[in-house]
């Protein structure tokens, strides 16, 4: 992806702009409805999201933008959900986010469950609480009148988690698109009041396929076999020690192939997330994975009884996340520290894997951050949500995306 580098930018004093009439009664809003966004957090749970799947929780996320009272609400080519605050279009926008998606597979059981103070159900923070928080910030806007010079434009993307690898914010920010000239772009994304994802971390998932003749056990033992020689490259890359600056990571998530215990494979694959803080560091570790994979598919095969076919290796990139900075003295990154501070909170800068790494290795300023309540069990069927200082980490989101947009 082609960098570019973003405008001056203008810092405003958060204070000032928190006391004004419309903006206060935007944050008031917030706290007046926080039963309706909670309500809003418990319906939308209950409608399946998998990844490539997201169609009728986006087609529930577009009818409460527009009873939200957003203007152009649509839904694109990719499945986003797209609407924009009423009033001028001149200025570049502040584009605002949630993702539609989970990583549960659309059979999941997405009853309700409430155990004292907790609300349990699987993606119930991440990201019902998001795309909540979405409808909340644009409901708020509405109701208090608030105009800025920047259009804000809300967003809920497909494709944030796993294998839709980002396709609904790369979808926005393509080649020729708009929004490649946003001003910034605000990712809500799970729970909490203090984090602000300023780094992102790239990854790159491959998938490892060993393909071959296959046999019996017995009768055609010596045919070069898909499992060991995944077996061997499994081994060697769980001995290497990824670099600690910048933090790297490899992991082999999934395996698979072949028929009965008595057969050897035809077939056999792993799926693999390399992912790194730095892009010469995750570039490495690619090179160093596929140089396993080969080395092993080649000890396998001169191994293999002679006159059998070898063992043939297939590649295969299944997602790549591009990695990249907001830097920490940015006014994007300013402003979410300020709106952070006011709401009684100690910011803190973290890294991370979210919607905001493609506008930020386009240079875009840009940022993730929780929505307000606390969490645990993410990505689990025990995954729960406590809606402690919910209103909270809404206006931390209200304020930071205000300032950014500049209120008449």
């Amino acid at each position: 992806m082609r960098l570019r580098r973003p405008p001056p930018e203008k810092r405003i004093d958060l204070h000032a702009l928190a006391r004004r009439t419309a903006v206060a009664d935007a944050r008031r809003i917030l706290y007046e409805t926080d039963d309706e966004t909670l309500a809003d957090q418990l319906e939308l749970v209950r409608i399946p999201a998998p990844p490539f799947g997201e169609a009728e929780r986006a087609d529930r996320v577009r009818a409460r933008l527009e009873e939200a009272g957003l203007a152009d609400v649509v839904i694109d080519d990719a499945g986003n959900v797209l609407g924009r605050l009423p009033g001028p279009c001149e200025a570049p926008p502040i584009l605002v986010s949630a993702h539609l998606d989970t990583v549960f597979p659309v059979e999941t059981d997405l009853t309700v469950r409430r155990a004292g103070e907790r609300i349990l159900a699987p993606g119930i923070a991440d990201n019902a609480r998001g795309l909540a928080a979405l409808i909340a910030l644009a409901r708020a806007l509405v109701r208090a009148g608030v105009e800025a010079r920047h259009p804000i434009v809300f967003a809920a993307t497909v494709g944030e988690e796993g294998v839709g690898d980002l396709r609904g914010v790369k979808h926005l920010f393509r080649e020729g698109s708009p929004w490649r000239d946003a001003a910034a772009f605000l990712s809500l994304d799970g729970t909490g009041r203090r984090r602000i994802v300023h780094q992102a971390i790239g990854s790159r998932r491959l998938r490892a396929t060993v393909r071959g003749q296959g046999g019996h056990s017995w009768a055609d033992w010596g045919i070069a076999n898909p499992i060991h020689a995944l077996g061997i490259a499994t081994a060697e890359l769980a001995r290497y020690v990824p670099p600690r600056r910048p933090r790297t990571t490899l992991t082999v998530g999934r395996t698979g192939g072949g028929t009965s215990v008595n057969v050897i494979p035809s077939e056999a694959w792993i799926e693999l997330d390399l992912r790194s803080e730095a892009p010469r560091a995750l570039a490495d570790l690619e090179a160093r994975t596929r140089q396993a994979l080969e080395g092993a598919v080649d000890e396998v095969n001169r191994r293999r009884r002679l006159g059998t076919p070898p063992l043939e290796l297939e590649v295969e990139v299944i997602g790549d996340r591009p990695s990249g900075m907001t830097p920490p003295d940015s006014a994007i990154v300013a402003a979410a520290r300020a709106a952070t501070r006011l709401i009684g909170e100690i910011p803190e800068l973290a890294a991370s894997s979210t919607d905001a790494n493609v506008p930020i290795a386009l240079g875009i300023p840009a940022i993730a951050m929780g929505a307000g309540g606390i969490s645990g069990g993410t990505h689990t069927a025990q995954e729960w949500y406590v809606n402690e200082g919910g209103p909270e980490g809404l206006e931390r989101a209200l304020l930071t995306t205000l300032a950014l947009a500049e209120p008449a």
